[in-house]
């Protein structure tokens, strides 16, 4: 999710502290509080007490969790492009083990290979953090595809798999990895331990790095080329933990896919001075008016581009100082996004990006989602001062991907388990500690990598429409790196539709062409 895909919470989060936009994840934190509250006034225990307590409870806990299956595998294939493909599905787990040897969680993973001499193999990351990465597997890439994240879309739709036209597997082994929390990977440690040695950015990258190696040792493919693709916060993470494998484990990737990422938080501070913040919305907010109005297309999106870097972010500067080219912008932006031009001329032609998906649905009582401002549900609180409903692509995709999931992995695959498939972990969100790393987002690694290895190749995708991780922040970003060799070794690419562009078959169809351009040059 997305965020989405992997999703991402941290990327809402501040948007919601922006924006206003209200979103399920913080009433799970907020209602989580609720049991402490009540224990407030019980007398606390000795420390000896609650030391023992913890120990035992810790102990009890991990006797109670079943042991996982072992690894399982089928057969499948599928027809693409007039040619049958035969590949092998496994699911499977890896320990993560502490400094000391430790087992202290078990790393659920799904993977697609087939026979063949010298296949890549692609590694798979979601976001959130809390996401699995059933979005990239069965929403993008996966040789299976499952139809949800569109506008119409709903919740109790059949959860019926397809072959996916869009797969990568006919270029590459795929392997998707669900991190602790998620899917049904888990922690074998206490509450305080898992966040200590999960959910939190530094021993997120290290744990999932190793992950990776351990695949691989485990499966004789430490020589194959090998990529990695991350979507939202899980782009956040691509750049990491490419740096970390390149630098700490001995592991060079051959290239980089980075989906709707959340890439550079930085980018959006201090929004009363700088134009950035508007840059990187305006453009997002126009590409949703061009598609509704059945214009968009890459020749509009790049006036738009043009407008947004040039006259849009000069009237900003110029505040009052230029009233009459404010005047014009303000005129220009109604134009550009559709709004009422009073609306927009309140707003000072800087448009909040909660308000915006409360307005332009408002007559007909529907709220716009911040994946995909054209994904929109009925708002139940229409005269609420602020959004108090979950984000309605949320709202609609985490019940038919959880039952695509688990009937795929228990039934289809054979991998039998009695636990919780978590598509979408909440608690995951609620405990992770992202700190100043988090801010800091991954630049400096991107940038970092990609000097270190001249062959590497990045490529960043986005949908026009995607409100919670814009593509223009990545252009920008970009556009202020230097330029390492080949300057078109690290690119950008937009399409048409949202976080979750690959939903959309054209766009899934012209990021599978981008990516097979990519690895055909190594």
């Amino acid at each position: 999710m997305m965020y989405v895909g992997g999703m991402n919470f941290i990327q809402v989060a501040r948007s919601c502290r922006r924006t206003s936009v209200a979103f399920l994840a913080f009433c799970a934190m907020t209602i989580s509080c609720f049991p402490a509250m009540a224990q407030a006034d019980k007398k606390p225990a000795p420390a000896a007490e609650k030391s023992s307590a913890a120990t035992n409870k810790t102990a009890a806990d991990k006797l109670a969790l079943p042991p996982l299956p072992p690894d399982a595998h089928v057969q499948q294939s599928m027809q693409l492009n007039g040619k049958t493909l035969h590949y092998t599905v496994t699911v499977g787990s890896l320990p993560v083990r502490d400094k000391d040897g430790k087992e202290t969680g078990e790393v659920v993973y799904t993977a697609y290979t087939m026979e063949g001499k010298d296949r890549p193999v692609t590694f798979a990351v979601n976001g959130g953090p809390g996401a699995s990465s059933v979005y990239l597997n069965f929403g993008a890439i996966g040789p299976k595809h499952l139809n949800v994240g569109n506008e119409g879309d709903s919740p109790s739709d059949p959860a019926t798999l397809t072959d996916n036209p869009g797969t990568w597997l006919d270029f590459t082994d795929l392997v998707f990895i669900d991190p602790i929390g998620t899917g049904f990977s888990r922690s074998l440690v206490s509450e305080a331990e898992t966040k200590k040695q999960f959910y939190s950015t530094t021993p997120d990258i290290e744990y999932l790095s190793r992950v990776i190696y351990d695949w691989l040792v485990r499966n004789d493919r430490i020589t194959s080329r090998k990529y990695l693709v991350g979507e939202s916060y899980g782009g956040f993470r691509g750049p990491r933990i490419t740096y970390y494998l390149q630098s700490q484990l001995g592991v060079a990737m051959n290239g980089v896919v980075l989906i709707s990422p959340y890439l550079n938080p930085t980018i959006e501070d201090n929004g009363d001075l700088s134009p950035i913040p508007w840059m990187m919305t305006l453009p997002p907010i126009t590409a949703a008016h061009l598609e509704r109005e059945h214009q968009l297309t890459p020749q509009a999106m790049a006036d738009v581009i043009a407008y947004t870097r040039g006259p849009y972010a000069t009237a900003l500067i110029e505040g009052h100082s230029n009233p009459a080219a404010t005047q014009a912008m303000i005129q220009h932006v109604t134009e550009m996004t559709g709004l009422d031009p009073e609306f927009v001329k309140r707003s000072g032609g800087r448009i909040e990006t909660g308000a915006y998906l409360r307005e332009v649905f408002r007559e007909q009582g529907k709220l716009g989602s911040v994946y995909d401002s054209n994904v929109t549900s009925f708002d139940p609180f229409p005269y609420a001062p602020e959004q108090r409903a979950n984000d309605p692509l949320l709202a609609t995709l985490i019940a038919p991907t959880t039952t695509a999931m688990v009937n795929f992995v228990t039934v289809t695959v054979g991998w039998k388990i009695d636990a919780r498939y978590n598509a979408l972990s909440y608690e995951v969100g609620r405990l992770w500690d992202g700190g100043d790393a988090l801010r800091r987002g991954s630049v400096t690694q991107l940038r970092e990598a990609v000097a270190a290895d001249p062959k590497l190749r990045v490529i960043i995708a986005h949908g026009w429409n995607d409100l919670s991780c814009p593509f223009m922040g990545s252009i920008l970003t970009v556009s202020q790196m230097p330029i390492m060799g080949d300057p078109t070794r690290v690119s950008v690419h937009e399409y048409p539709g949202g976080h979750m562009f690959y939903t959309r078959p054209s766009s899934s169809a012209s990021l599978q062409k981008d990516v097979m351009d990519m690895y055909s040059k190594h």
